[in-house]
């Protein structure tokens, strides 16, 4: 059965980066934010293309690991692709190289004007959607054939997702900093977590892994 699933990055005091730029364009925190994950051995390998077996180990890798297993099809918001700093140009192929990390179709949102499907090497291929995001995950529910949709980011995609109630599962990542600044992930979820199973676990880098599952 398809599960709907979303991994999310977290401050202490609840926030994710918001100063988003070409030139830095998951924000100026994220490296500190994500520096524990992006360390592991398996994100070096998937997202780095480092072969090479270094990385960390024990419970971040083991939540790494678990990210990229059972997913179908993906879905993210038009910034996580980088259309908005890049809108006018048609060659524009994303991110994430030519090889990006996702093997899977993967459903841009967006409101900008319809763009082709993009095939990259490696599974993936970008499709441009403007509709709304029920509809959106009932296709890519269809294209996973049975697997899961994954929701990534960015912080407005996941919050329209949330609020909407359609995640069954939830891992969030809590980093141990402050950061003092960004988006609030949590303003107007007051009780989200009570339709869910909520566990935790501390991993050695001191990154807490709250898994909410319906």
């Amino acid at each position: 059965m398809t599960r709907v699933r979303m991994d999310l990055f977290a401050s202490l005091d609840g926030y994710t980066p918001s100063d988003l730029t070409p030139d830095s364009p998951m924000g100026e925190d994220w490296g500190r934010l994500t520096a524990a994950y992006a360390g592991t051995r398996t994100f070096r390998e998937k997202i780095f293309g480092d072969t090479s077996g270094a990385g960390t180990t024990g419970v971040d890798e083991r939540y790494a690991a678990a990210f990229f297993q059972g997913v179908g099809a993906e879905i993210m918001g038009a910034g996580m692709f980088g259309l908005h700093s890049h809108p006018d140009d048609p060659d524009w192929k994303g991110w994430w190289g030519d090889t990006p990390p996702f093997g899977t179709p993967v459903y841009v949102l967006t409101h900008t004007a319809p763009r082709p499907s993009i095939p990259m090497d490696g599974g993936t291929t970008f499709h441009f959607r403007d509709a709304p995001i029920e509809d959106v995950l009932a296709e890519a529910t269809e294209a996973a054939g049975g697997l899961d949709v994954r929701i990534g980011g960015g912080y407005r995609t996941a919050r329209s997702f949330l609020r909407a109630g359609l995640v069954d599962e939830l891992h969030l990542l809590v980093a141990p900093l402050f950061l003092g600044r960004g988006y609030r992930l949590w303003d107007d979820l007051t009780g989200f977590e009570n339709t869910y199973t909520v566990t935790t676990e501390a991993a050695e880098s001191g990154v807490v892994h709250v898994t909410l599952t319906r």
